[in-house]
């Protein structure tokens, strides 16, 4: 009886600071719809990945087939290549890009001198601003065999020129490091955000016991953003087999298929140009179910490990 009048006044006392602060839960309502809308509204489109939809008949009148389309995906060898790139260029991402972010944080925050500290952090927040088409043009100019300036830095110390976007050994590195000039800097506001946060009397007491700047960072500055380190490296995790298909639409080729196909390009090519949607679809939903496991073990391992988790 107890428990159910607590839940009743629960209820209550929710349903009493709704009434008491309606215009603040208005204000929900265009959120709310926005995420039905693109978010959950297009998960009915997952019941194509079981059936030979046919874009005339409809998702309604096109025939059930079950799990044809999974055995189709985990039966080819295309598939396993595929993955393997996605992983390997997630992950090459994660390992450069990742660390990158909390040095650039910890070098402005050192920074005392306020109009350098906002030039620096505006020059390096500036390439998130600018698209994948215009940065995809800049790559391409910077690797041109002929006029790059990357390869005429090359032949200016003696060396050959390469051919960066048609090279298996070298296309990787590419994505990797085009996302990593235009992301890091964007990335590390977070973690700046986080290390105005920690209390500057820790910075003087071990200033007086005689630590140094490196000491510093290691004792009170990491472990201080520790939980938002933890929170967003969980949140990458949940992107692993993205591996930003924007970025490598605009730059790969089919010379470079081999190393630079990812899921979202192999998606793009089966689904649209060869109209096999359910194929794609198929392939889509097991990225997506990837995805949401590697948050979810993430989550977990931080938890046991931390003792700090995002929920």
């Amino acid at each position: 009886m107890k428990d159910q009048s607590k839940s009743k006044r629960g209820g209550a006392s929710t349903f009493q600071q709704i009434r008491k602060n309606y215009d603040i839960y208005l204000l929900l309502i265009p959120g709310l719809i926005f995420i039905i809308l693109i978010r959950y509204m297009p998960m009915y489109g997952l019941i194509t990945a079981f059936q030979d939809y046919n874009i005339y008949r409809g998702i309604t009148e096109s025939p059930f087939v079950g799990f044809k389309h999974f055995q189709a995906l985990f039966g080819s060898p295309k598939f396993y290549e595929v993955l393997a790139n996605t992983l390997i260029i997630s992950f090459g991402k994660i390992a450069v890009s990742f660390p990158l972010s909390i040095l650039i944080a910890l070098m402005i925050n050192e920074i005392r001198l306020v109009i350098c500290k906002r030039l620096f952090q505006t020059l390096l927040y500036l390439p998130h601003f600018l698209s994948w088409v215009i940065v995809s043009g800049l790559v391409i100019a910077a690797c041109s065999p002929s006029s790059g300036m990357i390869n005429e830095m090359i032949k200016g110390l003696g060396g050959h020129t390469i051919a960066f976007l048609m090279d298996n050994n070298w296309f990787r590195w590419v994505i990797i490091l085009s996302e990593t000039w235009k992301e890091s800097g964007y990335g590390a506001i977070v973690f700046i955000a986080a290390l105005s946060g920690i209390n500057q009397e820790l910075y003087e007491a071990a200033s007086v016991d005689g630590a140094g700047k490196l000491k510093q960072i290691i004792h009170i500055t990491l472990p201080g953003i520790m939980s938002v380190i933890i929170l967003m490296f969980v949140l990458k995790l949940g992107g692993i087999l993205n591996a930003n298909t924007e970025q490598v639409l605009l730059l790969y080729n089919p010379t470079v298929y081999q190393k630079g196909d990812v899921l979202g390009t192999y998606i793009y090519r089966t689904g649209v140009a060869l109209s096999n949607y359910s194929y794609a679809t198929a392939l889509g939903f097991f990225e997506s179910l990837v995805g949401m496991g590697l948050v979810l073990i993430g989550n977990t391992l931080s938890r046991r490990t931390y003792g700090r988790s995002v929920w």
